[in-house]
């Protein structure tokens, strides 16, 4: 775009920047001990990368994937899980064997052969105790037993449930399945299988091609990549330190997670701070003054958008949901070591290579395409000519994906649709749901006290919805006592992960809570789901004010308004919203999912605002210091003008990255995938490039209230208003 006087300004920076590098060069210290800092940094940064670099792929050894991680912490399910270990005589974990005939009914030698199928396994490694008796379906056309697995399995565990499944097809004419907690787990440890390696590379690789598309260069890339690498073995590490010692809790997810946020956010950051160090070589700057100039301008946006996603991650540890609470501290540190690694190795490096580092596309004070923004340099004069149409089209466009938010059921995802693809575990569940009564393979459990057994089993029977109740027997054919306390198996008429099962926990417990001198629990799968979705209600009504007012606070702190952080936030508020309705739309007519973890809104709000005002801050961070030159009208276009390409180019590789996350077979992190990456997009190339610049060129001044921009345009307008001519009448 050409704005008046813009050539001047031009030549006036050229003139600042070489009299910067002369004063610089006239400097008494020894030429050569201007090289010492960057030459230390960056002797420092691969000495942390080739020590460090290793613990990316060691974190997965302290990860746990155990139930218990990702419950509330004050639930009355976890209670249960807590208090349900000590009427175990060791620690272990059920599988679940069902065979189901091919030919219609299973014969008494099938049911004989199951037996010995399900006793063969006694004494092999980490197998506890007997086998339980083989029972047969109410239909005659499936078996079912269980066998306990031992959790000092852990990485073991798919390997011990493939043992199990192997000899339960010893059994001629039936079809045979391994379902239950041990084989979810075992589940588990196969989809998380890799995540060292595989979701790296496949993150650094889509990053990689990304960048060399873009920036057409050859070291640049490798270079950011390489910073990257370094703040991820730099933080793996410290994570690793800190779950060894059991500081921090760290599973699947979180690990996931942490790894696509380090390289996501260095990759943004350093190309932000590369983008202005390209400014200024093209303006003729030398390399080590055109560094300083670069960090000094960009360093402090750098670090407000980190902050702002540190801080957002920060209030995680609000949650009562022990998963959300872990990913708090360990995202933080992530956004820590990228902060870091922008922030010092990539200026150091910079400093070195000059405009070595954009070889082939050097850019150069004698090649005016050097640095080309005609594409923002339309889209800002189409901004200057039509502010108000184009920010009410984004409206509309925004207000109708918000129209779909209730499409987004977030009542938890079914058992079935956990695993993405086909799981043993799923199969095994839905063959049992065919053949025996809806929960039978995820009873429910009640605890009560031993006084008041039988007033227990009898209220729970009562309930609506209950098909079964059974005390846990000792030896001796009576109940099992543990420390005055009983434990009761409830099985209940429909599949443990169903809206009717969830109805009748709620029943059960309103029932047995009123048993008198019973203090009985009710936990299980089935009250595990219930308390989550119930933790997560109460997670998103206080995580999300808060994570609202810390970003509303950091924006004040930056931009010197009280008027522009409101309306940026909620910009990126609306953009949430929209996401959420189209992903909705997407997960249920598109992706088969019939609903969400209940988490997943809570982790898209803290990723999508605060990422989203990351780049808002990216945008009017040069706006505010354009327009203190030129005024808001010019200075938000030229702001938009000079930071689109990379601020777009950061957004797109961020949502990339982010969708790596759809490698791991999980609904979880497929619907975090879609939703950030998604939102993220929408953000960049919608809110940033065309609603949020319009509305601040539309407005003018008054978004900047009660800044140094507000009361310059006030008075620029009173003097225009004593310049008009006054008409005399007669």
């Amino acid at each position: 775009m050409t704005c008046p006087g813009f050539n001047v300004r031009l030549r006036e920076i050229h003139e600042s920047a070489r009299r910067y590098s002369t004063d610089w060069e006239g400097m008494s210290a020894p030429r050569a001990a201007r090289w010492i800092v960057p030459v230390v940094l960056v002797l420092v940064w691969l000495g942390i990368g080739g020590t460090l670099g290793p613990y990316a792929g060691k974190l997965g050894e302290v990860a746990t994937n155990e139930q218990s991680s990702f419950l509330p912490s004050s639930a009355e399910s976890t209670r249960v899980l807590e208090q349900q270990n000590a009427f175990q005589q060791e620690n272990t974990t059920p599988a679940i064997v069902v065979w189901e005939a091919r030919d219609g009914r299973i014969t008494p030698d099938q049911r004989e052969a199951a037996g010995r199928a399900l006793a063969s396994l006694q004494g092999s490694p980490f197998i506890s105790g007997p086998a339980s008796p083989v029972i047969p379906s109410e239909d005659g056309a499936a078996l079912s037993g269980v066998v306990q697995v031992s959790s000092e399995a852990g990485e073991e565990s798919p390997k011990i449930v493939d043992r199990i499944r192997e000899a339960a097809e010893q059994v001629p004419g039936t079809g045979a399945h391994v379902g239950g907690p041990a084989a979810t787990q075992a589940d588990f440890s196969d989809a998380f299988a890799g995540i060292d390696t595989l979701l790296v590379l496949v993150a650094l690789s889509v990053v990689l091609v990304i960048l060399l598309l873009v920036y057409r260069s050859v070291l640049l890339p490798l270079l950011i990549i390489l910073g990257a690498v370094f703040a991820l073995g730099f933080a793996s590490a410290i994570a690793y330190y800190l779950a060894k010692n059991d500081l921090v809790t760290v599973d699947g997810q979180v690990q996931g997670i942490l790894s696509i946020l380090v390289i996501g956010a260095s990759t943004d950051y350093a190309l932000l701070l590369s983008a202005r160090f390209r400014e200024e070589l093209a303006l003729g700057t030398d390399r080590l003054p055109a560094v300083l100039t670069a960090w000094r301008r960009s360093a402090g946006a750098i670090v407000a958008s980190g902050g702002t996603v540190a801080l957002g991650l920060l209030a995680l540890l609000l949650s009562d949901l022990s998963n959300n609470r872990a990913l708090g501290p360990v995202g933080a540190l992530g956004i820590a070591c990228a902060l870091l690694s922008a922030l010092t190795y990539l200026p150091a490096v910079l400093a070195l290579l000059g405009r070595a580092a954009y070889w082939p596309a050097r850019p150069h004070p004698d090649r005016p395409g050097s640095s080309r923004h005609g594409v923002w340099e339309r889209i800002a004069r189409l901004i200057d000519r039509h502010p108000r149409r184009i920010w009410a089209g984004c409206l509309i466009v925004l207000l109708a994906g918000a129209a779909f938010m209730p499409q987004l059921r977030t009542d938890g995802v079914p058992l079935s649709e956990t695993f993405v693809g086909e799981a043993s575990s799923v199969t095994a569940q839905e063959v049992l749901d065919d053949h025996f009564p809806g929960g039978s393979g995820n009873p429910a459990i009640v605890l009560a006290d031993a006084s008041a057994l039988p007033q227990t089993i009898s209220a729970a029977e009562q309930v609506q919805g209950v098909s079964g109740v059974r005390p846990r027997m000792a030896e001796g054919d009576r109940p099992l006592v543990v420390d005055g306390r009983a434990l009761v198996e409830v099985t209940l008429s429909g599949t443990a992960d169903s809206d009717a099962a969830r109805q009748t926990v709620d029943r059960l417990r309103d029932r047995l809570h009123g048993v008198a001198g019973a203090d009985a629990l009710v936990g299980g799968y089935t009250a595990q789901q219930v308390d989550t979705q119930a933790a997560a209600e109460r997670d998103r009504k206080v995580i999300v004010p808060v994570v609202l007012v810390i970003i509303v606070g950091i924006l004040i702190a930056l931009l010197r308004s009280l008027a522009m952080p409101v309306l940026l936030v909620a910009t990126v508020a609306l953009n949430y919203l929209a996401t959420l309705g189209v992903a909705g739309l997407v997960f249920q007519h598109i992706l088969g999912f019939t609903g969400t973890d209940p988490s997943v809104a809570l982790y898209g709000f803290v990723f999508l605002v605060a990422l989203g005002v990351d780049y808002n801050i990216f945008l009017m961070t040069r706006a505010r210091e354009e327009s203190l030159r030129h005024g808001v009208r010019s200075g938000v276009l030229r702001g938009l003008t000079v930071t689109g390409g990379v601020i777009t180019s950061a957004g797109v590789v961020l949502a990339a990255t982010f969708a790596a996350l759809v490698v791991i077979p999980l609904a979880f992190l497929v619907q975090i995938a879609f939703i950030v990456a998604f939102g993220v997009l929408l953000d960049t190339l919608l809110v940033r490039s065309l609603l949020v610049p319009a509305l601040v060129r539309d407005a003018g001044p008054t978004v900047w209230w009660p800044g140094t921009l507000y009361r310059r345009g006030r008075e620029a307008k009173q003097v225009r208003e004593l310049e008009q001519p006054v008409h005399v009448g007669r």
